[in-house]
């Protein structure tokens, strides 16, 4: 099973969040910021090898906690 990232919302996550395709796991690469962004969203899609390639998909949702306050 591979994993790819089908869309990030909004597209400033991008450059935050890194999806290991092979694994699963998701790292924080960036910085976070309460006062810019919230909420993001990540599409995320699962694709296996067979023959036909079957795949699925979810929504990960991360809420980004204000704790410095």
């Amino acid at each position: 099973v591979t994993f790819s990232v089908s869309n990030i919302f909004p597209e400033k996550g991008m450059n935050t969040f890194l999806l290991n395709a092979r694994t699963g796991e998701i790292n924080l690469v960036g910085t976070v910021d309460y006062e810019e962004v919230r909420l993001y969203e990540i599409q995320i899609e699962a694709r296996d090898k067979g023959t036909p390639s079957l795949s699925g998909h979810c929504k990960l949702v991360l809420e980004v906690l204000d704790v410095n306050d």
